[in-house]
C-alpha cells in the first residue's frame, strides 16, 4: 500500500481484525502513517486502541490482516525484535526501572541498538567496547536534550511524575526508533506539563526525525499536535482526516457525545 504522497508508509494497517472469543475488539481497520507525520488515534473507552497498540508491538497477534513496517509484514517477528526494527513504545503507566539511575535506564533503551552477543561481552572484545561507548554516547546525548542532566545520577523512582515521563521517552528514544509509539502519554500530567508535552512530541518530529503515532484521551493535546487524526469506535474506524475535519466529523460528535448532539 502506498500513502497518499506517493511514498511508501512507514506503518501501514491492513484490514486489522482482532478477535477474543466472541468480542471482536477491531474490525478491518485501515490507515497508513507516512514518514514524518504526527498521527493521533482516538476514541471513546473500549473503541480498541489499546489493542491496536499491542498488536503493533507483537504483543497480540491480528485474527486476520496484516501491520507492515517500512513495507515489511511485522507479524512474523516476535515482540522482543520489535524495537531492533525501529518501533519504540512509551506506556501509559510508567514502565521505569525505579530503582536504577536515569543514566542506566537510558542506557537500557540504547542496548536494543547494539549488536553485542554475550561470549563477546565476556571477553570484553574491542568491538564490545565501541558498542559501550556508542551506548555512553546515545545516553548521554538524549539526557542533554531532554534536561535530565542534574538528575541523571538518580533514581527514576524518586523523581517527579513528569520528568519520569521523560526518562521513558528517553529510553524509547535511545533505540534510534523510526516510529514512536506514545500510550497516553499526557495520563497524570498537570496543564502546564501537557503544553511542554506538546511541544516535545513536535521537536521529536522535527528535530530527531521521528514519525509518531500518539493514543490520547486528551482532546486538546491531540488536536494541537497531530497531522492527521483516526477515530475508533466499538473497534471500527469511524474517521480520519485533519484535527479540524475530524472534529467536525458528525459519526465522531455522535460517539463523543451521543446522538442527541
Amino acid at each position: 500500500m502506498v500513502g497518499a504522497k506517493g511514498q511508501t508508509p512507514v506503518i501501514s494497517i491492513q484490514g486489522v481484525t482482532v478477535k477474543f472469543g466472541g468480542i471482536v475488539a477491531l474490525d478491518s481497520v485501515e490507515f497508513d502513517i507516512l514518514d514524518g507525520e504526527i498521527l493521533g488515534l482516538i476514541g471513546p473507552n473500549g473503541a480498541g486502541k489499546t489493542t491496536l497498540f499491542n498488536c503493533l508491538s507483537r504483543l497480540y497477534t491480528p485474527t486476520s490482516g496484516n501491520i507492515a513496517f517500512m513495507g515489511e509484514s511485522i507479524l512474523g517477528q516476535p515482540a522482543h525484535r520489535i524495537a531492533g526494527l525501529g518501533i519504540g513504545r512509551t506506556f501509559q503507566n510508567v514502565a521505569s526501572f525505579a530503582n536504577l539511575s536515569v543514566r542506566d535506564n537510558v542506557r537500557i533503551g540504547a542496548h536494543s541498538d547494539t549488536r553485542s552477543n554475550p561470549l563477546f561481552d565476556a571477553l570484553w572484545l574491542p568491538s564490545v567496547r565501541r558498542e559501550e561507548r556508542k551506548i555512553d554516547e546515545v545516553t548521554a546525548d538524549l539526557i542533554g536534550w531532554l534536561g535530565l542532566e542534574d538528575v541523571a545520577e538518580l533514581p527514576v523512582g524518586g523523581l517527579p511524575f513528569g520528568t519520569q515521563k521523560r526518562v521513558e521517552l528517553a529510553r524509547a528514544l535511545a533505540s534510534h526508533p523510526k516510529l514512536l509509539l506514545l500510550d497516553e502519554p499526557a495520563c497524570g500530567l498537570n496543564h502546564d506539563e501537557v503544553s511542554e508535552l506538546g511541544t516535545l512530541i513536535k521537536r521529536i518530529r522535527d528535530e530527531r526525525g521521528v514519525t509518531v503515532l500518539l493514543v490520547e484521551h486528551h482532546m486538546s493535546l491531540v488536536m494541537s499536535v497531530s497531522d492527521r487524526v483516526v477515530v475508533l469506535n466499538f473497534g471500527e474506524k469511524i474517521a480520519e482526516g485533519t484535527p479540524d475535519e475530524v472534529q467536525k466529523n458528525p459519526e465522531v460528535v455522535a460517539a463523543y457525545l451521543g446522538d442527541g448532539h
